[in-house]
């Protein structure tokens, strides 16, 4: 009988598993164009449904995050019992059927439904094809192979964006919607066909005892924080890093109300910069890491901590730069590298240090804290915090407010030193 074990440091990767990579890839790039799309067409939509900035933060943010980080858990630990690409394809099934619903919307209301509940859908993505990947690849490989996954982020973005300034003229924002949710449940039935890696055997022991099996992953969760303080840290730094990544979903709107782009123009510039400044960060940062590992043996955190130290000036006086400044596209091209070179790193770390029978679970953790945290305090707080200002007849609210989290994620350098150091002991 043929018996998958977890590959070890040094073994070779079959082309298979390297095409499995490029397909999971695909999904996750087809899970941000789908989470990025209501930002990268804000400029349409808003002004459209009569949004105001604050229902346009719970659009983005936790009308979206609570169902996606509540489901997120229990997807992880599924992730852990079922068959992982059958969860997979229902996944995209029911958020692909979604999107397309969310392109029907007339209002706050009939858009924040659908929206919210795709989140059940997209949270089983990540945790169950992170674990799939963890069984093909050796742990000296993860930081690549985490990262290459990741590209679908930067890629996801800066495809949502290209889709809004070349599309969205041409068909309008809700024929895309129309579009990406047909294109979804295609992807869906050929996820039907891959191969499940793990032996036949586990799976009927753990269908047997699913209740039993849930609380005890979330125990073995509990017990693994509390043992790995560089696990919490690397957690922590990531949650940071997201308050601005969270804020960001008002960066369309800066860039036409507040520095004086069209709204189609300024799509397709940001998108192409996305997407050569993500790609970038995330074989920087995914490839780097590992070396780093291999060169230093301090762990991959620091790593990041030097990487984000050498950005973060950047990061600040992009906000402050006139738009006809190389500062000005250094510093969004640079923001696009930042978002890439975390999720490498900060994924290997977290499977890395995860019990390996509870690495989805641990993952899915990961990306709660993740979302309901950074992202959810930045897309929804800056909605609050951007009405406010313009209330008080503060000049450029959009650009203090994405200033404001820009600096609140700059915790994340000493979460990451501190999480780098425990490791090196």
């Amino acid at each position: 009988m043929n018996v998958h074990t977890a590959p070890q440091a040094g073994d070779s990767v079959a082309s298979r598993d390297y095409a499995f990579l490029v397909f999971v890839t695909l999904l996750n790039v087809m899970n941000f164009v789908d989470r990025q799309l209501l930002a990268s067409f804000a400029n349409f939509i808003v002004p459209d449904l009569g949004l105001s900035n604050t229902e346009f933060g719970w659009l983005t943010g936790f009308a979206f995050i609570l169902f996606y980080s509540g489901m997120g858990l229990l997807a992880g630990s599924l992730a852990d019992l079922v068959h992982r690409p059958r969860l997979v394809a229902a996944g995209l099934a029911l958020w692909s059927t979604l999107t397309a619903a969310s392109g029907a919307a007339r209002g706050f209301l009939s858009l924040a439904a659908p929206r919210a509940l795709i989140g059940v859908g997209e949270s089983v993505l990540t945790p169950a094809s992170l674990s799939m990947l963890a069984d093909r690849f050796p742990s000296n490989r993860l930081g690549f192979a985490s990262g290459f996954y990741y590209m679908g982020v930067p890629l996801g973005v800066g495809v949502s964006l290209l889709v809004a300034g070349y599309l969205g003229p041409a068909l309008g924002w809700r024929n895309c919607f129309y579009l990406l949710g047909a294109l979804g449940l295609l992807l869906s039935i050929a996820m039907l066909f891959v191969r499940e890696t793990r032996p036949a055997q586990k799976l009927r022991e753990t269908h047997s005892g699913d209740t039993r099996s849930l609380a005890s992953n979330l125990r073995a969760l509990r017990t693994a924080l509390a043992r790995s303080p560089a696990l919490g840290l690397t957690i922590c730094g990531g949650v940071a890093t997201h308050f601005v990544l969270g804020a960001a979903a008002f960066d369309q709107l800066w860039l036409v109300g507040e520095r004086g782009f069209e709204r189609a123009e300024i799509a397709r510039l940001s998108g192409w910069v996305g997407i050569a400044g993500g790609v970038l960060g995330n074989l920087a940062g995914g490839l780097g890491a590992d070396w780093w590992q291999r060169r230093t043996g301090s762990g991959r955190p620091l790593f990041l901590f030097w990487t984000l130290l050498a950005l973060a000036p950047l990061g600040i006086v992009y906000r402050l730069a006139p738009p006809d400044s190389p500062w000005f596209w250094l510093g969004l091209f640079s923001g696009f590298v930042q978002l890439g070179v975390l999720y490498g790193p900060t994924f290997a770390t977290v499977q890395e240090l995860a019990p390996a029978e509870i690495r989805a679970t641990v993952v899915a953790f990961y990306i709660l804290a993740l979302n309901f945290v950074g992202l959810g305090v930045g897309i929804t707080g800056g909605g609050y915090l951007v009405d406010a200002l313009i209330a008080h007849g503060v000049a450029e609210p959009y650009t203090w407010t994405l200033l404001g989290f820009g600096v609140l994620s700059l915790l994340s350098i000493p979460f990451f030193y501190a999480a780098g150091r425990r490791m090196s002991r």
